[in-house]
């Protein structure tokens, strides 16, 4: 059976593409490491969280326990954008914990450990284009817990905003359309009402053009004439 499943204290085939080291001192390393990455944390997990539950599989008693605990940080906003590493002072203690919380529940989230070469200064920040963790630069989905939309999906709603803001300019500067503020529309729009007003008759005319309507002849009346 060991040979059908896989054992769950051994790291698994990432190559951090930053590293300089080979797989082979990869794997030496890795084989007495102490650090564990932990991954698919919620943006608002907290420090305490995380040594509360790593520190379940640890020893203090026998001189181990959690050494330290570095926070992921955007490298732009240096806020939590969803990593750490933990530090043990055993690889034992390390080992225990990727094998029973590796998979396990943290906020609601499915937490992933794995086993690290070691923390160096520098690797705190997400690796991300828009300063986050990588992962979330191919994220689609709406996610509450890692900030809400993926990095891409807010890109793609970014270029439409753009367009939309594009179009909108390119209306203004069409010739009187409303989106510019509507006075041109007004002032054609009066012409069309002065035009359309009502003609006086050949009665009506003013006389000598002072504004005054010409006197009415009056009819004789034909029924007068009647006996």
């Amino acid at each position: 059976m060991a040979h059908i499943v896989a054992s769950l204290d051994q790291p698994s085939n990432y190559k951090d593409s930053q590293s300089r080291i080979d797989r082979q001192t990869q794997a030496e390393i890795l084989a007495r490491s102490t650090t564990l990455y932990v991954g698919n944390l919620s943006f608002y997990t907290t420090e305490e969280q995380i040594y509360e539950l790593f520190s379940k599989c640890t020893t203090p008693e026998d001189g181990g326990g959690i050494k330290r605990i570095i926070m992921g940080l955007d490298r732009n906003t240096r806020t939590p954008c969803g990593f750490c590493f933990v530090e043990y002072y055993t690889h034992a203690e390390a080992l225990a914990c990727l094998r029973y919380i590796s998979g396990t529940k943290l906020d609601e989230r499915i937490i992933r450990c794995d086993l690290d070469v070691g923390y160096k200064d520098g690797r705190q920040f997400g690796r991300g284009k828009s300063g986050g963790q990588v992962r979330d630069e191919h994220r689609q989905d709406y996610d509450p817990g890692r900030g809400g939309w993926g990095a891409q999906a807010q890109r793609m709603e970014a270029e439409r905003r753009r367009e939309v803001e594009e179009r909108y300019q390119d209306a203004q500067n069409v010739p009187g359309a409303v989106a510019g503020g509507g006075g041109d529309w007004k002032a054609e729009h009066s012409q069309t009402t002065t035009t359309l007003k009502r003609g006086r008759s050949p009665e009506e005319e003013p006389e000598g053009g002072r504004g005054e309507p010409r006197a009415r002849v009056d009819e004789p009346d034909h029924d007068a004439n009647r006996m």
